[in-house]
C-alpha cells in the first residue's frame, strides 16, 4: 500500500508539470498554437495525476476507465501528428549572468547529479521491496532539486520554469518510451511471437545453432529499432526466436538472454524510435539534424558491437 501511494504522489508530480506547461502556455497570447498544445499537455498532466488516483489512499477501485486512456491517447497522437504540439518563448537568464553564476558556483554545480545518482542508490539498496525504484528514483530527484536550488540560490519558480523548458523542447516525443512499452506488450498478447517463429522455420535449418544465434541478436536488434525500447522488443523476440532456435538448441538461457538483451540495445543506437537516447539529446542541444544526427555517429559503433555479441553468444553460452 505504502509503495502504491508513494508511486502515486510521483505521478501526481509528473502531472504538475504538464499543468504549468499549460497554464504558461495559455497565458501566453503570442503562442502559435496556444489552444492545442495547451490541450495536449492538459490531457498528459490528467492522465498522469488522476487515472490511477486511488492508489493515494490506498483504494485501487478508484480509476480512470482504461478505454478512456486510451481515447485521451489517441487525441494527444492526432494533435502531435497534425505538428499542433509548439513552443513559444521561454524565460531565460542573459548570457553574463550565466557566466557570472558559473564562476561563482563553479564544480558545486554537480552535486546535485551526484546526489541524484547517489540517493537513489542508497534509497534502491534499503527500501526497494518496501517503495520499488521508480520512487527511490523520484526521492532522489526531489533531493537534487532541493540542493540545487541551495546551492545556486535560486528561485522554486526559475526551476519550475526551466522544467517547463525541458518538457517543451523535447516536445510529444516525450512520452514515447510509454507508447512503445505498452506496444510490446500488445505485441506479445497477440501473438506476434508466434508470427516470427513460424516465419523463421522457413530460414534457418533445424539445428544450426549460428544461424540460430545469429537471427535471435539481429532480430533483437530489429524489433528494437521498430520498438525503440529493448526490453519491449526482449519478450517477442526471445518467444519467437532464442526459445525455439537458441534455448532449445542447449544454450545456457541466463548467458544467452543477457546477450540478446544488450544486443537490442545496438539497435536503441540506430533508431529515432529510441527517443531518450536519440531524439530528446538533439532537441536539447538544438542539434540540426533532430533525428539522425548522433545515428549516424553510432551506426559502425552499433555494428561492431552486434558482431561482438554475435561472437560472444556462439562461444559463451553454448
Amino acid at each position: 500500500m505504502l509503495k502504491d501511494s508513494l508511486t502515486e504522489i510521483m505521478y501526481i508530480l509528473i502531472g504538475m508539470v504538464c499543468f504549468f506547461s499549460v497554464y504558461v502556455t495559455i497565458k501566453d497570447k503570442n503562442h502559435s498554437s496556444r489552444l492545442p498544445t495547451a490541450l495536449f499537455w492538459g490531457i498528459l498532466g490528467f492522465i498522469f495525476t488522476f487515472s490511477r488516483i486511488g492508489l493515494l489512499w490506498g483504494n485501487k477501485d478508484i480509476f480512470i476507465n482504461d478505454i478512456i486512456i486510451g481515447y485521451l491517447v489517441l487525441l494527444m497522437s492526432i494533435i502531435s501528428a497534425l505538428k499542433l504540439v509548439k513552443y513559444n518563448k521561454f524565460s531565460e537568464s542573459s548570457k553574463e549572468f550565466k557566466e557570472k553564476k558559473a564562476n561563482l558556483i563553479g564544480n558545486k554545480i554537480f552535486i546535485p547529479a551526484l546526489a541524484l545518482a547517489i540517493v537513489a542508490f542508497i534509497v534502491a539498496q534499503f527500501w526497494t521491496k518496501q517503495i520499488g525504484s521508480f520512487v527511490a528514483l523520484g526521492v532522489s530527484v526531489v533531493v537534487a532539486s532541493i540542493l540545487g536550488l541551495v546551492i545556486t540560490k535560486g528561485k522554486s519558480s526559475e526551476m519550475a520554469e526551466d522544467g517547463r523548458r525541458l518538457l517543451e523542447i523535447v516536445g510529444p516525443v516525450s512520452i514515447l518510451p510509454q507508447l512503445l512499452a505498452a506496444l510490446g506488450s500488445v505485441f506479445t498478447v497477440a501473438g506476434v511471437g508466434d508470427v516470427i517463429a513460424n516465419g523463421i522455420k522457413t530460414v534457418i535449418p533445424q539445428g544450426n545453432i549460428l544461424l540460430g544465434v545469429i537471427a535471435y541478436c539481429v532480430g533483437m536488434v530489429v524489433f528494437t529499432m521498430i520498438m525503440g525500447n529493448g526490453f519491449a522488443a526482449f519478450a517477442v523476440i526471445t518467444a519467437g526466436i532464442g526459445v525455439p532456435f537458441v534455448f532449445a538448441q542447449g544454450a545456457n538461457p541466463a548467458i544467452a538472454s543477457t546477450l540478446a538483451l544488450s544486443a537490442g540495445f545496438c539497435g536503441t543506437l540506430l533508431t529515432p524510435m529510441a527517443a531518450n537516447f536519440n531524439i530528446v539529446p538533439t532537441a536539447i542541444l538544438e542539434i540540426e539534424d533532430e533525428k539522425y544526427g548522433l545515428i549516424k555517429y553510432q551506426a559502425p559503433v552499433a555494428i561492431v558491437l552486434l558482431i561482438i555479441h554475435i561472437i560472444l553468444m556462439y562461444f559463451w553460452a553454448f
